[in-house]
């Protein structure tokens, strides 16, 4: 089971969760500011070049700030190149495991880069992407694994995602002009530090041929005890002897411990112990709970108490949440808060079962300042269907 990352409440202790509807995210704009401020000072210190990745937190109506701090976004399709072009500004890296042909002159006229995932694809569409002035990168595949669960590793035997350098042969396709990798899930320096390392001969007898260096996401750089300095003297190693940009693809940074996720208990059963039922589903709210697993933190959860599993609303058997410790037997319409909810949560929501989705809010928590800048309804389940 992953772990969860979250440095706990933070802004949010004293939030009064009643004040927005349930389910609700609730972002702090001033938390979100902070993660940009330490990642614009490492793009200053480094000289690398920070991408937002819209597949972990695509929250447009924050855009202007993340433009203010970031040098652009990456995609994962047509339709978040669309979204980068539409909201954002700056660069904008596609990469796909695998492009449609119906597609990939549109994704080549947004895009900066166009990452391929193997030398057929980029065989197949070199001369269509070239037209448009838009570079070519290749993702390869370390062959080191640092991954803590399997089926969150790129480099776990079997993987579909790069090319393995130990099928490079020596040469790089015609037309790429550079590399990506994307190896690590919400980790520090040390799994990266090791490899760059695994992958410096790679790099070595390349050397000349590729101008940019992408170097993928997992990076936790707005974490606690991230070693900082370490990535920075990195990166101008890499820039300095390989004579290339250097790229991040960060979505979790950006958005580590911004929000919270609010809920409301609907009713508190028993069945081997008490079992509160939500109005937020694990399944249709926060996969990553099932798909990872993962237990998220809860900002009502204490050390010594009642020990109470939370699970959703839908007819899944496995919308169970987690087991938490709490002061008392929850009340029906008491509200609780899951923390570090920003990231790779709203992106993945489903109305499975007619679940409602959430709402969506902004809060300053230096002015106290609070808006919903999304609410949903009947129309967006109904029209998700034919």
């Amino acid at each position: 089971m992953l772990p969860t990352q979250t440095a706990g409440a933070g802004t949010f202790s004293d939030f009064d969760l009643t004040r927005v509807p349930s389910p609700c995210f609730v972002i702090d704009e001033v938390s979100l500011r902070k993660n940009l401020e330490v990642l614009a000072d490492l793009q200053s210190q480094s000289g690398a070049k920070v991408l937002l990745a819209l597949k972990a937190f695509s929250m447009w109506s924050l855009a202007e700030m993340i433009n203010a701090h970031l040098s652009g976004c990456c995609a994962s399709g047509l339709w978040e190149a669309r979204l980068a072009r539409n909201r954002y500004r700056g660069e904008l890296a596609c990469y796909a495991p695998g492009y449609k042909a119906s597609e990939i002159d549109e994704i080549s006229q947004l895009s900066d880069h166009v990452i391929f995932n193997s030398p057929d694809q980029v065989a197949r569409f070199r001369s269509g992407v070239l037209s448009h002035n838009t570079d070519i990168g290749l993702r390869i595949n370390p062959m080191h694994s640092e991954g803590l669960v399997a089926k969150y590793d790129p480099c776990a035997a079997g993987s579909r995602l790069g090319w393995p350098i130990s099928r490079l042969e020596g040469a790089l396709p015609e037309g790429v002009r550079g590399l990506h990798m994307h190896t690590l899930c919400e980790q520090d320096f040390p799994p990266l530090a090791r490899t760059v390392d695994a992958l410096r001969p790679t790099l070595d007898h390349f050397k000349g041929r590729f101008d940019w260096l992408n170097l993928g996401g997992g990076h936790l750089i707005t974490g606690t005890n991230y070693q900082r300095r370490d990535l920075v003297q990195m990166i101008k190693g890499l820039r300095e002897t390989y004579g290339c940009d250097v790229y991040l693809e960060l979505g979790t940074s950006v958005a580590f411990d911004t929000g919270i996720l609010v809920g409301e208990v609907l009713d508190v059963i028993d069945n081997n112990g008490p079992i509160a039922i939500t109005d937020l589903s694990a399944t249709c709210h926060m996969p990553d709970v099932i798909e990872a697993p993962y237990r998220p933190g809860l900002r009502e959860e204490v050390s010594k108490g009642i020990e109470v599993a939370l699970g959703g609303p839908s007819c899944l058997a496995g919308d169970m949440i987690g087991q938490y410790t709490l002061p008392n037997l929850p009340a029906i319409g008491q509200r609780l808060a899951f923390l570090d909810q920003s990231h790779y949560s709203m992106v993945k929501t489903t109305t499975f079962n007619g679940v409602a989705l959430p709402s969506i809010a902004i809060w300053n928590s230096e002015t106290d300042a609070l808006r919903i800048v999304k609410s949903f309804d009947y129309s967006d389940f109904e029209g998700r269907l034919s």
